[in-house]
């Protein structure tokens, strides 16, 4: 039953994906399909986490919740933290890539410069991942 349970987000997350992919090639713009997206995410999300059914089927003393909670938002953290730099990471590169190969295209010579911008996009999502192993080593 808690393995059904823990399925439910990825099953929604897969479908979302599924029907936003079968929206944008039916005619509907990109950026609608991405706000839809993200709309969803976020309804899986509050459903994840407002209703806790795993949470309510053991029964624990006051400071063991109190500390299975402080550690539940350490997660939470953890993970916020990984998901949004790896977010903003992608957008950097998602950027930066295509013009770093338009000015290598025109001159050879900006190679180097241009593969240090990509890089630093790529830093941003290894700077959340290292926030989020700090976290998580306080934990445990």
């Amino acid at each position: 039953m808690e393995l059904l349970i823990l399925a439910v987000p990825v099953v929604f997350g897969i479908t979302s994906i599924l029907l936003a992919d079968r929206a944008v090639k039916r005619g509907c713009k990109k950026k609608k399909a991405l706000y839809m997206q993200i709309a969803s995410f976020c309804a899986v999300f509050l459903v994840c986490f407002l209703c806790p059914m795993v949470a309510s089927a053991a029964e624990t003393t006051e400071a063991a919740t109190a500390a299975a909670s402080g550690s539940g938002l350490g997660f939470i953290g953890a993970a916020i933290a990984t998901g949004l730099s790896c977010i903003g990471g992608g957008i950097a590169v998602g950027y930066a890539a295509p013009a770093a190969i338009g000015a290598t295209s025109e001159d050879s010579k900006n190679f180097g410069k241009s593969l240090i911008f990509v890089a630093l996009g790529e830093g941003v999502a290894l700077y959340g991942m290292l926030v989020s192993i700090l976290i998580l080593s306080k934990l445990g």
